[in-house]
């Protein structure tokens, strides 16, 4: 057994460091709109104080270890025997009421589970991912894009993400799925009520319910979609298994991309050498979404395992049962790995890597590209609203979003579409 795997009990063994959990000093919160506001400079502070590893809170009460070295990273992810993801005995210590707990606690599906049942689930979901036909995705996008584009076209300006990213995702999620508009309305409207955190109890069970009227529904009427893939798959899932997926793929399709496409628009809209280039067709807007996985990947911290038992890694000793956290923006940073040319670098965290990386990374890109392409395509005058200032990034422990992107641009002719858009509730709202 390697030194950094050793499992020797904490008091037989003297290590340079303590436990991020018995740390002298006060945790540093991820939830605080300070560290929204400026991550970069709180990595890097964590990396001058305490090494690969620093004492986190997730939430008020809530301990973690923060992994910001990419090393240790690697040797996490790629030890699902002592860095299991199932979080059944942490979260048996947190309280009922905890904010984070529903966005944590286990579930039925891959992401959650060990050992067999992660096989099973994973077989699944891979599969029925594998199952999208991504050329079929193209035209996809431009559907949903066009009518989108349309609707703010002619007024000269636009905020991005409740006119056009997060209606655009979350249509294409609902295409993937196989879900028809009326239950896809039922499932934003859920959503929405779950984030606001005004009546989330009532949020959860009207998303409950909509993600199990969908999964009804394709057990009568399959269709060539993610639902019925994981449906008709080998590991016979059952309906409550096959919700959990479903509704995985809506977390992490709709957030996850959201987020990806928007800080890549930023991207491109604030800094020159991707603004001029990408506009100018010198750089393509794969290569602009490689820079944003890169430095402010959409998740920044997440793929969280929780250790059997104590393990020694990087001279700390990492409590059983606790969450340790990856930051892929930290590690996509570190200075031991880092390089300042990123074009065509893709070694970046942000996808994961060993048995729980992401399965729908082609999916993603394509998606995200696609909007980034027919928006500019559309629009290629487009520019940032400074107005109101700059932008500003929402709170949280685990995600990188911006509160909005508001843009202008020369009113343009309406491109030719005959959709009317859809226009799903947007959960963020409140949150802005």
């Amino acid at each position: 057994m390697s030194t950094t795997q050793s499992q020797v009990r904490p008091q037989t063994c003297p290590v340079i460091h303590g436990s991020p959990i018995a740390s002298d000093g006060p945790r540093i919160p991820l939830h605080s709109p300070e560290f929204a506001a400026d991550p970069h400079h709180v990595y890097r502070e964590m990396r001058r104080q305490y090494g690969s590893l620093a004492p986190v809170e997730l939430a008020p009460g809530v301990p973690a270890t923060l992994v910001i070295g990419y090393g240790a990273a690697v040797r996490i992810l790629n030890d699902p025997d002592h860095f299991p993801a199932d979080p059944r005995a942490w979260q048996t210590t947190v309280p009922s009421d905890c904010p984070i707990l529903p966005l944590l606690e286990w579930r039925p599906m891959a992401s959650r589970s060990t050992g067999t049942d992660f096989v099973r689930y994973r077989q699944a979901i891979t599969a029925s991912i594998d199952a999208v036909d991504l050329y079929a995705m193209h035209d996809i996008v431009e559907e949903i894009a066009t009518p989108l584009i349309n609707s703010f076209c002619q007024a000269g300006r636009a905020e991005l993400i409740s006119q056009y990213v997060y209606p655009l995702v979350f249509e294409v999620v609902n295409s993937m799925l196989g879900c028809p508009p009326e239950i896809g309305q039922q499932v934003a409207a859920g959503t929405a009520a779950l984030l606001e955190g005004v009546d989330a109890e009532k949020g959860s069970q009207m998303l409950g319910a909509a993600l199990m009227n969908l999964v009804t529904l394709k057990r009568t009427e399959p269709g060539n979609d993610i639902t019925s893939v994981l449906q008709q798959h080998p590991a016979a899932l059952d309906d409550v298994e096959v919700s959990h997926h479903v509704s995985q793929v809506y977390g992490t399709g709709i957030e996850f991309e959201l987020n990806l496409i928007v800080n890549t628009l930023l991207l491109i809209l604030t800094d020159d050498r991707f603004g001029d280039s990408v506009l100018g067709g010198n750089l393509s807007s794969r290569e602009a979404l490689d820079e944003v996985l890169f430095d402010d990947p959409p998740l920044a911290n997440l793929l969280i395992t929780y250790p059997r038992q104590p393990i020694l890694v990087d001279g700390v000793w990492l409590p059983a049962n606790q969450p340790v956290v990856i930051s892929m923006a930290a590690c996509n940073n570190d200075p031991a790995i880092r390089t300042d040319d990123l074009t065509g670098n893709r070694s970046h965290l942000a996808w994961g890597i060993g048995p729980h990386a992401c399965p729908a990374q082609s999916l993603a890109y394509l998606i995200a590209q696609d909007a980034i392409d027919q928006l500019l395509d559309a629009l290629p005058e487009i520019r940032l609203d400074k107005r109101d200032g700059t932008p500003t990034w929402r709170p949280g422990p685990f995600h990188r979003a911006l509160t909005e992107l508001p843009v202008t641009f020369p009113p343009a002719s309406p491109l030719n579409a005959n959709i009317e858009p859809v226009r799903p509730p947007d959960p963020h709202a409140a949150r802005r």
